[in-house]
């Protein structure tokens, strides 16, 4: 029994690692993008190229790996998404130029679409309600435990090593992590509820929730992507930051992203558990996380490099709020057997957002400057709420249950 009791904290352990492994990998380029753009002669529009290369591939993967998990099951699923993820990793130590570059980002998306969808999946599968939103804010929150720790290791392992041997160390902590994965994580769910069967493709279709939903996430998902891949750029040629300074100070919107991730997380919980339904305790925190993000308005404009370092910080925390509440919310209104399918399809319209603010941004910044993409950052957030409260409202079906002719579920 003790055993048994560990293992739903074991297997969210092991997801927080693929979580953090994830971003870690990913930011890698973000930090040395200055050195990588100038040794291949790079201008923001041909960087923006070899990002809209991760996008599209970790967009579409989004989708079609979350539904794959749901198919195959958690340890499967991840077993094989880290193994895609961490060779393509690798193989960026192999590019020659934008081209080669741009391929091994869209390998390395291949494998980071099913990341999430995953690891929403285990800790919706692996807790109950009262506990759902912590344990997914401790599987998300190593995506920022991965990004904290990006940009002074990163730096380190480039100054050691050379810019081509920080992705070659990417690849090896994917293996080890992949060993422990295979050797420990349990090899079905807890929660016999979750044996249900999977909703087809036309009954997700027909809850107008999940449109409303898809909208929210295509609104505020390119805030992130920017803030994750176009930082280190801004801070080297607006602030003037060597790639050594710009380690010293990226991990700090990071560090405070991880804390209100699992903080939130808990504060959500404990509100569900005070007289408050779950979904009510999420859209107190999504308001508060969306009642804080303007701040990215002023980050811009900020007279030294720490204030605007604390301004991005901020923006971060209230994102960690934002996507905690934001996933657990979806634990809230769709089944458990669907919870990858749903969390994919939401990735996919976020990173549809994203591939296309991506080339609007290194456009913007190539014939402007990087003002305008902080200001339009600071009102995404609230629009994105007023979709998901009328995604709530409108709804006329019973919460966490579908239309039963259509999906074959019991309420």
């Amino acid at each position: 029994m003790a055993r048994a009791a560990k293992l739903p904290w074991l297997a969210c352990f092991l997801l927080f690692a693929a979580t953090a492994l994830s971003f870690l990998d990913r930011q890698v380029l973000s930090v040395l993008s200055p050195q990588i753009t100038a040794e291949f002669a790079m201008n923001s529009t041909s960087y923006s190229h070899v990002l809209f290369a991760f996008q599209l591939s970790y967009t579409a993967m989004f989708t079609v790996g979350g539904r794959l998990i749901d198919r195959i099951g958690t340890r499967l699923g991840m077993a094989w998404a880290l193994a895609v993820w961490s060779i393509a990793s690798a193989a960026h130590s192999f590019a020659g130029g934008a081209v080669s570059l741009g391929a091994a980002r869209f390998g390395l998306g291949l494998g980071e679409g099913a990341c999430f969808p995953g690891a929403t999946k285990g800790a919706s599968e692996w807790f109950p309600a009262e506990k759902r939103a912590f344990a997914i804010g401790i599987a998300n929150g190593g995506s920022a435990l991965g990004a904290v720790i990006a940009p002074p290791l990163t730096a380190w392992l480039a100054h050691s090593f050379g810019w081509r041997g920080a992705f070659l160390a990417t690849g090896v902590l994917g293996g080890l992590w992949l060993v422990a994965w295979l050797s420990l994580a349990p090899r079905k769910p807890l929660q016999s509820a979750v044996a249900a069967p999977t909703p087809s493709w036309g009954a997700l279709r027909g809850d107008r929730r999940l449109w409303f939903i898809l909208a929210a996430r295509f609104l505020f998902d390119p805030v992130f992507y920017f803030y994750m891949f176009w930082i280190p750029q801004y801070l080297s040629t607006e602030r003037k930051l060597s790639v050594e300074a710009i380690g010293s100070y990226f991990w700090i919107p990071f560090l405070t992203l991880g804390i209100s991730q699992v903080f939130s997380g808990r504060l959500s919980d404990m509100l569900a558990g005070r007289g408050n339904t779950p979904v009510r305790s999420r859209l107190i925190c999504l308001t508060i996380a969306a009642c804080i993000t303007p701040v990215s308005w002023f980050a811009s404009q900020a007279p030294t490099v720490g204030w605007a370092i604390g301004l991005m910080a901020t923006l971060t925390f209230a994102h960690g709020i934002w996507i905690t509440n934001f996933l657990g919310l979806l634990s809230d209104l769709f089944p458990a057997t669907a919870i990858a399918t749903v969390t994919g399809l939401t990735g996919t319209a976020g990173g549809i957002g994203a591939m296309l603010s991506t080339l609007v941004v290194g456009r913007t910044v190539d014939r402007y400057s990087y003002t305008p993409v902080f200001a339009v950052s600071g009102i995404l957030y609230p629009l994105a709420l007023a979709a998901i409260f009328v995604a709530v409202s409108r709804s006329r079906q019973p919460l966490n249950s579908f239309d039963l002719k259509r999906s074959h579920l019991q309420p």
